[in-house]
């Protein structure tokens, strides 16, 4: 697709939004329903939901069969919709149905969500829970958080060793089953179980009165400590934190919203900069770049560390203008990209914005002698590297789980460059490839919930083989430990800042 085109097509989607934007008042009325966690839905109404959305995952995913064989996936389809015996709430179909089914298809930008005034009541509303917040890595769970304050036990630091009689690998094992990665990136569901574990566990396993927890008290004897649920009930402080949190943000507060997206902060002693980049949507990004480089140049900073450890992806066009003042030679985004179909026909009502993403697809894709509409843009658009400002010094991109989608797309770009070292953890998103770019929520018209759905599937411009399933991974690997959770210490930047040091010596 010429750049003309593209930009035709963009006028007519910008006509789309306004006209979707219009209509979407229409509708406003709906988010006023109440939406009870009690609430139950008939077997047979949860059956036509799963059955429209099997329809739209066969028609329209385009890495269905990726990671998991077609006979494979019709069992797994078969199989769960056969376990719809009886009524069901959002939250039983949503973990029991819908994620093992979607986790099965190895790719992480598809996974269920509830409807907004139902994940708001969840916010709101506190639930019992089991009481322990979790560091987990592989054969090793630490405690980092205990919601009991009457606990003077199981403290922070005090390394798990099971919990109801599921050690590490068979808890994490179970619990792996229900939540979404690309192919096999596992470090990423890691990440989520340590950010907050007592909610998967809830969720997955269940509540129970009592958790039977074994642990290692400080002289390295193995103990067993028979721990209650969590109440927030009766916790009144639990009770101000979440009413504080629900609290409405001032909308005039933007530099404080942007520094939650990107940061940057010198070091002047070591000649260091550490640009925090946490999302590649939103915060003006491309000015930032511009901006933040020139300042490295002037002031003759020899290394940045570059953090993308909590960026879960975004906007393609912000991760390529970053990568233009790091990559030394001219790069594309991706080898291919294609969808199944070039518009969303009869279902696409059951997609948000729908007649938008619809228009997209016949707009932006052209069909290929594979049979599949290839984004030839994407596909064909070389990037070249910026003469002004471009940083030449070393540059350090710290990576873990939760480093995914476009921001997989930039590690996986700069990787393997002299001056470029990637340090850290394995990162979340695919390293052969992803699917994403447009990722719209089709939402189940009896329940409400959702289930995001990538509409075109990418093979990254550097990649390894298909085969392989794993993510970006790090030149230095640098893995959590018990002392560094104890302290609260970034192993990841003080390594960073070792190798700095030893460089200047």
């Amino acid at each position: 697709m010429t750049l003309l085109m593209e930009a035709m097509a963009k006028r007519l989607i910008n006509g789309i939004v306004v006209i979707l934007v219009l209509l979407s008042f229409s509708g406003c009325s709906m988010n006023a329903k109440l939406y009870s966690s009690q609430k139950k839905f008939s077997s047979a109404d949860l059956k036509k939901d799963y059955s429209i959305l099997r329809e739209i995952l066969e028609k329209f995913h385009p890495a269905l069969y990726w990671y998991t064989p077609r006979d494979s996936m019709n069992y797994c389809f078969d199989r769960y919709y056969n376990s719809i015996t009886d009524s069901m709430t959002r939250q039983e179909f949503g973990f029991q149905i819908l994620a093992p089914v979607t986790t099965m298809i190895h790719c992480g930008h598809t996974s269920f969500n509830y409807p907004k005034p139902y994940n708001r009541q969840i916010r709101e509303h506190a639930q019992p829970s089991f009481p322990l917040f979790l560091k987990i890595w592989p054969d090793t769970m630490v405690i980092t958080r205990n919601l009991s304050k009457t606990d003077s036990v199981l403290k922070k630091g005090t390394i798990i060793t099971s919990i109801n009689g599921l050690d590490e690998k068979k808890l994490t094992g179970t619990l792996f089953r229900y939540m979404p990665k690309d192919g096999y990136a596992d470090n990423v569901n890691y990440v989520r179980l340590s950010a907050a574990f007592p909610y998967y566990h809830r969720n997955i396993l269940g509540l129970s009165k009592m958790y039977s927890v074994g642990y290692i008290d400080s002289l390295g004897r193995k103990k067993t400590a028979e721990v209650p649920v969590f109440d927030p009930s009766a916790d009144s402080l639990l009770k101000a934190f979440i009413h504080s949190r629900n609290k409405q943000v001032d909308p005039n507060e933007k530099p404080e919203k942007w520094e939650g997206i990107r940061s940057l902060k010198i070091n002047y002693a070591d000649s260091m900069a550490v640009m925090e980049i946490n999302s590649f949507t939103g915060g003006r990004l491309p000015l930032f770049f511009k901006k933040s480089f020139k300042k490295l140049r002037k002031k003759h900073i020899n290394n940045l560390v570059i953090d993308i450890r909590g960026n879960g992806g975004g906007n393609v066009s912000n991760y390529t203008a970053l990568t233009r003042y790091i990559r030394s030679t001219d790069f594309r985004v991706c080898d291919t990209m294609f969808a199944n179909h070039n518009r969303l026909g009869y279902y696409k009502k059951y997609f948000q914005a729908g007649l938008f993403n619809s228009m997209l697809l016949f707009f932006v894709t052209k069909k290929e002698a594979d049979g599949k509409y290839h984004f030839r843009y994407w596909e064909k658009h070389v990037f070249h590297p910026r003469r002004k400002n471009h940083f030449n010094g070393n540059v350090f991109v710290l990576i873990n789980g939760p480093t995914f989608s476009a921001s997989t797309l930039f590690a996986g770009a700069v990787k393997g460059q002299s001056n470029v070292t990637l340090l850290g953890e394995e990162a979340g998103g695919g390293w052969y490839g992803n699917s994403g770019i447009r990722i719209p929520d089709v939402v189940l018209p009896h329940t409400g919930l959702k289930v995001r759905l990538p509409l075109f599937r990418i093979v990254q411009y550097n990649h390894i083989a298909a085969e392989k399933g794993n993510g970006v991974m790090p030149d230095i690997y640098v893995p959590p430990t018990v002392e560094n959770v104890r302290k609260d210490i970034d192993g990841k930047m003080k390594k960073v800042m070792e190798i700095i040091r030893q460089g200047k010596k």
